[in-house]
């Protein structure tokens, strides 16, 4: 193949005049739209066709010359506490897609346990970034790069933190008050809260939210048995639960699907039955959530809408516009872990 004539040849040569012709618009407005500076100044329907006709070519800006006139690298730091978790890797293909829309990259920090916070990455943060977007679960280990003046955006975090540029929370105490809704309005009355032994912000929001909705209803009995996030310490905390002494529980609500699935092993094991004998709830909707026998009644989370949400305001910080605090929605789904309780325990 002769020098210069491959498909990168091509779309090297692609120019924003070629994609302002194919869309049918100005150069400047491929300008406006590619630099997301369009709202306000151009449709979203317009904004739309200059991306397409911009990935239909195979537009590529200069990044390099873009970057040296901004000052910037271009590049953004996620902050997770895990990468087995499903829920988190929904949340960097979020990111991901809005931050490919803007130029930027994305690096992904795991914590290198696994569950928890994540140690600081790298001593030379501050000049290898353009900003910070961490999960509240993870907030412990920025200290270094929340004193050293780099955008942050927390996800699931406190919206009162004064060193976060703007944070994206999911109504997650909206969302344990339609599971706690959902169980009392079958009739449970002995709930027993399987919760996260995870110090942070969303699992303190999700315990006050069940207190509050289950002690709203009169006779009812609320016990917290706490686990590590696995379905092994799920299992455990569960068969904690239900074999103590006293009247066994009705109905058992997990702060997450993988507690869920080992409080439906814990259920099996002692003879129980799920849900005619034992309801179940979890959180998330993972795909966990539909392969277990029964189907798990669960909150879902919108994981993409959060990546995405917290890209966005991290990109409106980095254009110095003002990042309000985002609330997204949660959706209670009622699946065949959840029934009315057993005659005997109603």
């Amino acid at each position: 193949m002769a020098h210069g004539t491959g498909p990168s040849a091509a779309a090297a040569r692609v120019t924003s005049r070629d994609v302002a012709r194919h869309a049918g618009v100005s150069q400047a407005t491929v300008s406006l739209v590619l630099g997301d500076k369009w709202r306000g100044r151009v449709s979203e329907r317009t904004a739309d066709a200059v991306r397409a006709a911009a990935r239909e070519l195979g537009y590529r800006p200069n990044l390099a010359a873009r970057s040296l006139r901004l000052g910037r690298t271009r590049t953004v730091l996620l902050v997770v506490p895990a990468l087995t978790n499903e829920f988190f890797a929904h949340v960097y293909t979020g990111a991901a897609r809005v931050a490919a829309d803007h130029g930027f990259g994305v690096v992904l920090y795991p914590s290198p346990e696994g569950v928890g916070p994540a140690r600081d990455p790298f001593d030379s943060a501050r000049a290898s970034l353009d900003g910070v977007i961490a999960s509240s679960m993870a907030a412990d280990a920025l200290a270094a790069v929340r004193g050293g003046g780099l955008p942050l955006v927390m996800l699931d975090s406190d919206p009162d933190d004064p060193a976060a540029a703007s944070t994206v929370n999911l109504d997650i105490g909206d969302g344990m008050r339609q599971a706690a809704e959902h169980l009392l309005g079958l009739g449970h009355r002995r709930i027993v809260h399987v919760a996260a032994a995870v110090d942070s912000w969303t699992f303190r929001v999700r315990a006050r939210a069940l207190a509050a909705a289950v002690h709203a209803v009169p006779g009812t009995v609320l016990h917290t048995e706490h686990a590590a996030l696995s379905v092994e310490e799920g299992r455990r905390a569960a068969l904690r639960a239900l074999g103590g002494p006293g009247p066994r529980p009705t109905a058992l609500m997990c702060d997450d699907d993988i507690l869920a699935a080992g409080a439906c092993k814990a259920a099996r094991r002692l003879g129980l039955r799920v849900p005619e004998d034992v309801s179940v709830t979890g959180v998330d909707d993972l795909a966990l959530a539909t392969a277990v026998d029964p189907e798990l009644t669960t909150v879902r989370l919108p994981a993409q809408a959060v990546g995405a949400e917290g890209m966005r305001a991290l990109m409106a910080a980095l254009d110095g516009k003002p990042a309000g605090d985002t609330t997204l929605p949660v959706e209670l789904v009622v699946r065949d872990s959840s029934a009315l309780p057993s005659v005997g325990d109603g």
